[in-house]
């Protein structure tokens, strides 16, 4: 098979599947990949992030192949925006519940 037509063939159900078992190094039924699993998941996937999801998260392929790294900065800065986003959380007391 040919990348393109495995790229292709991936859906994202299937690209979070090979993702979580390379963090893992477990499949979703809980089996241990082998070395080969795992050398071959993580070239999926990479090759996912590279054609397919594009995304510029740290630490994923970025559509031109390469690594995308970021520094303390940037990842504190997208924190920020990220957090002043987010609807803030409802606080109660002791007796309010």
């Amino acid at each position: 098979m040919q990348v393109d037509q495995l790229v292709a063939a991936m859906t994202p159900q299937i690209f979070e599947n090979l993702r979580q078992a390379v963090e893992t190094g477990k499949w979703p039924d809980g089996q241990r990949l082998t070395d080969e699993q795992k050398e071959s998941a993580l070239q999926a996937v990479m090759l996912y992030q590279a054609k397919v999801s594009q995304s510029e998260e740290h630490m994923t392929v970025g559509k031109d192949g390469e690594i995308v790294q970021k520094s303390r900065a940037e990842l504190q800065q997208e924190m920020k925006q990220k957090s002043s986003n987010q609807v803030p959380l409802a606080r109660f007391k002791s007796d309010d519940i």
